[in-house]
């Protein structure tokens, strides 16, 4: 089991990869890779002691070095580059960051080991997945009674407690325990892992799966607390989609404003001493010739922004009246806009709104892209990148979700006047050079990649070609290679550095 922004036990499942999934991760143990059993000041774990008890471990290995990555983190990152994953789960070790597994003493090297893991992982645009126990108790714990000690449990609260503080503003997807059948019988029942108990096999794996359990809550409430879920938050994000879609096309295709609009700018207008509402009323007559004024229903869509309760107190304005604030995720990609973060996922949930709130309409999609700024670089990998994720997105929303699309339109076929910032933000497949008097159209590279999924009618299946008419316009331009073969060398693919995937 696995969500986003909360925690769950992970228990061993078969699962079927379906295009619902947008993780595609991996995933690392601290005791199998870190090594540094002892460096910066980490303490003792039940593993390391274990590993260090002749005939535990075949061969009497150990992982005092492992695979070394407490200081090889570039190197890791470079792998993680090289398997395109867009998470990377890790464990932490609990007595890397308190050595004996109390509050007593906060290792600060050792919570900088995973800051600087952390970064490095966003910085590649690889989002972490972070378990907090992956069976290494501290042994300062387990000489105490370890998870048969009821004390334990506020132990890991505590442990939990510190990780949270420390890393939840750049983390949010954790887990608790891993595997704690496994914890339970094979460690306390069979005894054929750390701690290596096997002299109460009918009792002492209850006790421990007990514990275990309240553990798990006790962390959960703990991230709970800290990240409530607000009602108000869900609602500030309905208003700002009323306020913005709603405002246009609830009367086309509702017959009026809506409710919650009409209702917030009403009270607000009354507080406020005015005689009656700020917005507008529509007469009855105007409501029947508006009302149903729709063939379709034209959509432009650019990004998403994460949306939270904002009072204004009696600020007469739009923003006020909407009573929200907007922010983005540090994570997503950037774009040559400000206000323009790469969030595929969004793209889909939007469309299910308008299927939902407006009588499941037919869909043209109008206007998607995304901008550039600085130097021309004619392999524009970043909008490829953002359009095989959005329409991909797309595409769920239409198989998946049985939204009504028709067509899709992107934003914008040549590097153009982008209003008041000019020529700076570039939209275009193609590059115009406006030092040339002529001011040619030089294609980029996503004008290729585009018209691939125009004439196959989507993305190409791995080992199928592009049909024939691509080749054809790319020899207009006089640089398709001889073989029809679609290929994707590895320098061809997107840079996972500046990749955003859900």
């Amino acid at each position: 089991m696995q969500i986003n922004k909360s925690l769950n036990v992970v228990v061993k499942l078969l699962i079927v990869l379906t295009s619902n999934y947008d993780i595609f991760s991996c995933y690392a143990q601290t005791l199998q890779i870190e090594g540094a059993w002892r460096a910066d000041g980490k303490g003792l774990s039940i593993w390391d002691k274990f590993a260090h008890t002749a005939l535990k471990i075949s061969q009497d290995e150990n992982g005092d070095i492992a695979c070394d990555s407490y200081n090889k983190i570039v190197e890791d990152i470079n792998s993680l580059k090289t398997l395109r994953v867009n998470h990377y789960r890790f464990s932490i070790s609990w007595p890397r960051i308190m050595p004996d597994g109390t509050t007593k003493k906060i290792n600060e090297a050792g919570l900088n080991y995973y800051h600087r893991l952390v970064d490095a992982l966003l910085a590649a645009n690889i989002k972490p997945q972070v378990t907090l126990y992956h069976w290494d108790l501290p042994q300062a714990l387990q000489d105490v009674g370890g998870w048969e000690n009821d004390t334990i449990v506020n132990r890991f609260r505590d442990y939990a407690d510190v990780v949270f503080n420390s890393l939840g503003d750049k983390v949010k997807f954790w887990i608790t325990i891993n595997e704690p059948y496994n914890v339970a019988m094979v460690g306390h029942g069979y005894g054929s892992a750390a701690p290596g108990i096997s002299f109460r096999p009918g009792t002492a794996p209850y006790i421990v799966a007990h514990n275990l359990i309240k553990a798990h809550a006790e962390a959960w409430h703990v991230y709970n607390d800290k990240n409530p879920y607000k009602q108000e938050d869900v609602d500030a994000a309905m208003r700002v989609v009323q306020f913005q879609i709603g405002w246009f096309a609830h009367p086309v295709f509702n017959g009026d404003y809506s409710d919650l609009m009409k209702n917030i700018i009403r009270e607000r207008s009354l507080a406020a001493g005015r005689p009656q509402s700020r917005l507008p009323e529509f007469t009855p007559a105007e409501v029947a010739r508006i009302m149903g004024t729709h063939d379709y229903f034209g959509f432009n869509h650019y990004t998403t922004v994460l949306a939270y309760n904002m009072d204004y107190k009696n600020l007469e304005h739009y923003d006020a009246d909407r009573g929200a604030g907007t922010v983005a995720d540090r994570t997503w990609l950037d774009s040559g806009s400000f206000w323009l973060k790469v969030t595929p996922v969004g793209f889909r949930k939007i469309l299910n709104f308008i299927k939902e709130e407006y009588g499941d309409p037919p869909i043209y999609i109008t206007e998607n892209g995304v901008s550039e700024r600085g130097p021309m670089n004619l392999n524009d990998v970043h909008r490829i990148h953002y359009y095989d994720n959005y329409i991909n997105q797309a595409l769920k929303a239409y198989l998946l979700d049985g939204v009504d699309i028709r067509g899709y339109a992107a934003w914008t076929l040549m590097d153009n006047l982008e209003w008041a910032t000019g020529f700076d933000e570039k939209f275009g497949f193609f590059y115009v050079n406006r030092s040339d008097p002529s001011l040619p159209r030089i294609p980029k590279k996503s004008v290729w990649h585009y018209a691939t999924i125009i004439n196959c009618n989507g993305f190409i299946s791995p080992g199928e070609s592009p049909h024939e008419s691509v080749a054809v316009v790319l020899l207009v331009y006089g640089i398709v290679k001889t073989s029809k073969k679609q290929k994707r060398p590895v320098e061809e693919h997107i840079d996972l550095e500046k990749k955003d995937m859900f």
